[in-house]
């Protein structure tokens, strides 16, 4: 029985400054060496990692044999995460529109897609199954070219987020439960409504965001924050909140995440120092002693796929009432 689970995806990809437009040019890598160090601190734990590698990562062969390391515990895994500005083919213009993959035409989401998936095949040696748009940017053909290309999970959506203002997908009303989209199976990236006035959900936060720092006094107060599953900008007091109330909620897979590059500082707006290092490896410490504590044990990429993807359906990570968008 799968019972309540967790699982980290690690969004491994390029450096870049975060502060300027999008660039092709950007393709860095060199924070990879600063990963099994770690990957050893969650292996501790027996948390195994599914690293969701972009086309830099997977054509830099310094990577390809520092991540192949690591899955050599039998329990980490590779998948896919596509950066269409630094993924071939270049047919399209560099700029923000444009960096949610799902908003260029279908074929050329497709080729990249495809070509990425090809890159990540040839480096590990295995066709990945479990796909993250960067940016979170699916489109109204991305489950199309995932299918195709024999994906089976999907975890793009980033429940209770909006990024409509930016070009990109609207997810303010997904949840936090799997559910079907056609053959494959979707696992958002988990984020709860925490305090005395968490049922007011996205209608709230909407009505927040229209007051002058009403959100941030409605999260100060105690009375209303949104929290994700992750270190990055999430405060540990709140995460911990968080990871309660999901699994209060029945949440049967809690999905956190956090970038490469954040493993080694100076290179994402969460991690500028050795102290923003160390919070950040404390923050993950505290978290899963918690998780340990409620019960909540670590699930390998394989178990996901044979939770979600066997028969019958994906019953065994989803709710009755997480039935679709």
């Amino acid at each position: 029985m799968f019972g309540t689970r967790f699982t980290i995806f690690v969004d491994t990809e390029e450096e870049f400054d975060w502060r300027l437009p999008f660039d092709r040019a950007a393709r860095g890598t060199t924070h990879v060496a600063a990963i099994p160090a770690a990957h050893a601190r969650f292996a501790a734990h027996g948390v195994p990692l599914t690293y969701l590698v972009d086309h830099p990562i997977a054509t830099c062969q310094r990577s390809i044999d520092i991540l192949g390391d690591l899955i050599g515990d039998g329990r980490s895994a590779i998948g896919t995460q596509l950066h269409p500005w630094v993924n071939p083919p270049f047919d399209e213009p560099v700029n923000g529109f444009n960096s949610f993959a799902g908003n260029l035409p279908a074929g050329l989401e497709d080729a990249k897609l495809a070509a990425l998936t090809d890159a990540i095949a040839v480096a590990w040696g295995k066709r990945p199954v479990v796909y993250r748009a960067g940016r979170y940017g699916i489109g109204p053909a991305t489950f199309a070219a995932l299918s195709r290309l024999d994906y089976r999970i999907d975890s793009s959506m980033r429940a209770r987020y909006d990024y409509s203002g930016e070009g990109g997908p609207d997810y303010s009303h997904i949840g936090n439960h799997a559910f079907r989209v056609g053959d494959l199976v979707e696992l958002p990236l988990t984020t709860v409504y925490t305090g005395a006035l968490r049922r007011g959900g996205p209608a709230l936060y909407r009505a927040l965001g229209r007051l002058p720092r009403g959100r941030g006094v409605g999260s100060r107060l105690g009375l209303f924050s949104r929290v994700a599953l992750t270190p990055e900008d999430m405060p540990l007091h709140e995460a911990k909140e968080a990871v309660r109330v999901a699994v209060g909620e029945g949440v049967r897979l809690l999905n956190f995440s956090f970038h490469s590059p954040s493993v080694e500082p100076g290179h994402t707006p969460y991690v500028r120092d050795a102290a923003g290092l160390a919070a950040f490896f404390r923050w993950w410490e505290e978290i899963l002693t918690l998780l340990a504590r409620l019960g909540v044990a670590p699930a390998s990429l394989d178990e996901i796929v044979d939770a979600a993807c066997g028969e019958p359906a994906s019953s065994a990570i989803a709710t009755p009432a997480a039935g679709g968008l």
